[in-house]
């Protein structure tokens, strides 16, 4: 707080953090100077309150088919506000107007893996992803997209030739396989021989 007339004897400590330990020192002053501070009182935790800061940097992605991974940067100690910490992770297909919530009673927890046949892969869906403690529910991210896991690719890479360059050498060509939703990205090849 500003600086206290001489007659007063105690301050109220404002805009402090929740659920953060505290210790204070009164220091005196007058027209010539500050003189030393005092000894630092015993800590003192505020109380606990409703988490306020949401998860950042949510994204996701990858996993294995019928697979939906979410992931997010955790929320730091001092912004917890209170014991029971944890994340809610909510998600939706793209479109759909009903949420998907799970719990993610962890504090370290960074990562969701949803699990369900039903879902086709590289299927768009709308996430966000909230925190709570014992003193309630907070705030939720904004919305992100994360696409589902991928399937193997289905279909084989066309127009295959070989074409002998030396006695111990075999160039292989073929046509690259066109990205598409079903397909996925390809992110490499196998030449096999025999």
């Amino acid at each position: 707080p500003e600086v206290i007339n001489g007659r007063t004897h105690k301050a109220t400590v404002v805009d402090l953090s929740p659920w953060v330990e505290y210790e204070f020192r009164v220091v005196a002053s007058n027209s010539v100077g500050i003189g030393e501070p005092s000894r630092p009182s015993a800590l003192l935790k505020t109380k606990a309150a409703v988490p306020v800061v949401a998860p950042t940097n949510i994204s996701g992605g990858g996993g294995s088919r019928s697979e939906l991974v979410i992931t997010w940067e955790p929320v730091s100690e001092e912004l917890q506000n209170g014991e029971g910490f944890g994340y809610i992770v909510m998600f939706r297909p793209l479109g759909s107007t009903t949420w998907t919530k799970a719990v993610v009673a962890s504090v370290e927890s960074s990562k969701y893996v949803y699990r369900n046949e039903s879902i086709t892969p590289l299927s768009p869906f709308e996430v966000k992803v909230g925190v709570y403690n014992n003193e309630g529910e907070g705030t939720l991210s904004s919305i992100s997209i994360v696409y589902s896991g991928e399937d193997e690719p289905q279909m084989a890479p066309a127009g295959a030739s070989a074409l002998s360059v030396s006695a111990a050498a075999v160039e292989v060509s073929w046509q690259p396989i066109p990205w598409n939703r079903h397909t996925g990205r390809v992110l490499g090849y196998e030449v096999r021989g025999w």
